[in-house]
């Protein structure tokens, strides 16, 4: 079973290689991975997308939270969620195949972002269903190339992640992550 965590770690050099090989060490497969900045410049968000059973996905959320610059983990696999991914799909379309490349494009309201004499780049994003099913009905005009950023996902609704001290509600569902304005003791 796919699982899908949302990890926040400091925003460092060196955290993504721990990260990644900490899943190389347990020999987990890393389906997907996405990291960006967040909204704190302290702090970046990772989407780690791995194929494991329940007891393996709470395992790799305890070794997670042993890393030093891991902040928060959320396994959201089971929680309503949004989940993205956006793909550039290079089609071979010559002047003939050229409105019937633009027409499916069209369907699963994606665009183009780059025309050239033999070619037509589509950019689209959306669900990996979505995805896929565009990539199958371009694959007879030829996929010349093609390059998919990795699953994003967040949960739905109002809870996100909080800072300071007043984020520890003692669920663990929100994450507790470090303000510079705090003095933390240990």
């Amino acid at each position: 079973m796919l699982n899908t965590f949302v990890v926040y770690v400091e925003n460092k050099p060196g955290v993504l290689t721990r990260v990644a090989s900490l899943f190389r060490r347990r020999a987990f497969n890393i389906d997907s991975l996405t990291v960006g900045r967040t909204e704190k410049p302290e702090v970046s968000r990772m989407t780690i997308v791995v194929d494991a059973d329940r007891d393996q996905a709470l395992r790799i959320e305890a070794h997670l939270y042993k890393l030093v610059n891991v902040l928060f983990v959320e396994n959201i696999t089971a929680k309503s969620a949004i989940s993205r991914d956006l793909a550039m799909i290079k089609v071979a379309a010559t002047h003939d195949g050229r409105s019937h490349v633009l027409e499916l494009a069209s369907v699963f309201r994606a665009r183009v972002v780059d025309v050239g004499p033999e070619s037509l780049t589509i950019e689209i994003t959306g669900g990996e269903d979505k995805i896929d099913g565009l990539l199958e009905v371009l694959r007879p005009y030829g996929v010349l190339e093609m390059v998919r950023t990795g699953i994003v996902a967040m949960r739905r609704g109002a809870k996100g992640a909080s800072t300071g001290p007043s984020a520890a509600s003692g669920d663990g569902a929100e994450p507790i992550i470090p303000d510079e304005n705090v003095s933390y003791s240990v």
